[in-house]
């Protein structure tokens, strides 16, 4: 879940600003944007920048029904903090992999 102020920029490199605005945009951009294929998400490096800090790597590969790989990868990258004991998105990137 996002924090209330969360900062994402997304691969094309549209900033958003707090989660009002971030749930705006996903529900106008994703529905219908994933027919018939699906997403995966892979956690490949965490650096914890405090306790309650975490800076989280993540591969993301975007596959067919049937496990087949479409276009290029992206590779977010997830600044989280601990609030209440729970992980909240807090300022996000997501960039294409041009060469996946």
């Amino acid at each position: 879940m996002f924090r209330p102020d969360a900062i994402w920029t997304t691969d094309q490199g549209r900033r958003l600003t707090g989660r009002e605005e971030i749930a705006a945009f996903t529900h106008q951009v994703l529905p219908g944007a994933m027919t018939d294929s699906c997403t995966t998400y892979e956690v490949v490096h965490v650096l914890f920048i405090r306790p309650d800090v975490a800076a989280v790597k993540v591969r993301q590969r975007y596959l067919t029904g049937d496990g087949q790989p479409i276009g290029n990868e992206g590779s977010p990258l997830y600044v989280m903090a601990k609030e209440d004991g729970q992980w909240r998105l807090t300022a996000c990137q997501n960039t294409e992999v041009l060469d996946s």
